[in-house]
């Protein structure tokens, strides 16, 4: 668990959760099961890639398939694309699967979905840990650029 992102949870005075898990919640579904909530509830960051510039795509885990069209238009790039392993790994810090819903340091684009529930349930850089938020505070601690849906 990184320390950063306590700091910054505690500096912007955050009402929050660190949820600790033995084993690493690999998708939305499993998400969903293991803390009894809405699948929607689940809010995984994915990395995306236009040509040398990295994005955070912060969405409902009910999303379905990223409509990488819809994406790109709201951005304005020619190409999107999610982003190679070690690509994620150089631009967070973190590997795919934990990096965190706050912290990463990357422009944002929000599900605006994810404002159906007072807490939505994401990455804390720690396979093993669950960081449970309100989605306007995922708003206020990244850099959105962009809004979805």
């Amino acid at each position: 668990m990184d320390d950063d992102l306590i700091h910054l949870l505690e500096e912007h005075q955050i009402n929050y959760e660190i949820i600790d898990h033995n084993e690493p919640i690999r998708s939305a579904q499993e998400g969903a099961a293991f803390f009894g909530i809405e699948i929607g509830q689940t809010a995984p960051t994915l990395i995306l890639k236009s040509g040398t510039t990295m994005y955070a795509f912060i969405m409902s885990g009910d999303y379905g398939k990223i409509d990488f069209d819809v994406i790109k238009q709201l951005l304005q790039c020619e190409e999107l694309k999610l982003a190679k392993p070690l690509e994620v790994e150089e631009a967070t810090g973190y590997s795919v699967g934990s990096v965190p819903l706050i912290g990463h340091g990357l422009p944002t684009i929000i599900d605006r979905r994810l404002h159906r529930y007072p807490y939505v349930y994401g990455g804390t850089g720690a396979v093993t840990s669950t960081l449970k938020i309100g989605p306007q505070d995922i708003e206020k601690l990244n850099h959105i650029i962009a809004y979805d849906r």
